[in-house]
């Protein structure tokens, strides 16, 4: 486990922010998470790269849990102060090379958008289409670092997206080539019902990839 500064906290709702760490060497796939801690607490929590490949500093999204004494404490943290991170770890890394074919979707719930802001700001030319859902508008986490015609917004609380409804009922409407490779990320309901969603339009089980969120 190493210690790292913090140069940014960028608020993004009232419970949401980046944090923006020195990268100091720190190396990386995209679609990978790191453990984070601040300094003199001793639990640690997972949390997805935000950031690229490429980009000079870590950055990571985070989600201010009720109940969750890490993500609290990070939010109070201020530039210059130390954290402690560990990693990277995980298998939902990317590359769309070792992939069949250059059809990609990726569908995000909440903060799970996080590795697909990596994957964009890593791989900027992809052909993929990312649907993101959350309940009001606001919640639309960055979506300007995405090309315009590249994201869908559903929103279940409001009529403030693109589509409103659920992620799951915005797919369910859509025409799906067969060869494209799925991705999801975000809660395990979503998940699970996204898979029967896809399967039943054609996609192999094999083109779909996971990560669960909560």
């Amino acid at each position: 486990m190493r210690e790292f500064k913090v140069e940014i906290i960028r608020y993004l709702t009232d419970s949401t922010y980046v944090v923006r760490i020195k990268r100091n060497g720190f190396k990386f796939q995209t679609g990978q998470f790191v453990m984070l801690s601040p300094e003199k607490l001793a639990q640690q929590r997972e949390y997805s790269v935000y950031s690229g490949e490429n980009d000079p500093y870590i950055e990571v999204l985070i989600r201010e849990v009720k109940d969750g004494d890490t993500s609290k404490r990070l939010k109070l943290l201020h530039p210059g102060d130390k954290l402690k991170l560990d990693g990277p770890f995980g298998f939902f890394n990317f590359h769309p090379d070792k992939f069949t074919g250059d059809l990609f979707l990726f569908v995000a719930t909440g903060t799970g958008i996080s590795p697909f802001h990596s994957f964009i700001r890593t791989f900027p030319k992809l052909n993929y289409h990312l649907i993101h859902g959350v309940r009001y508008g606001h919640e639309a986490y960055e979506h300007d670092d995405f090309a315009k015609d590249r994201i869908t917004l559903c929103t279940s609380g409001d009529s403030s997206g693109d589509f409103e409804g659920r992620v799951t009922d915005y797919v369910t409407l859509q025409k799906l080539n067969p060869d494209t490779n799925c991705f999801l990320c975000g809660n395990s309901e979503m998940i699970t019902e996204m898979f029967d969603i896809l399967t039943a339009k054609g996609v192999p089980v094999s083109n779909i990839y996971s990560e669960v969120y909560f």
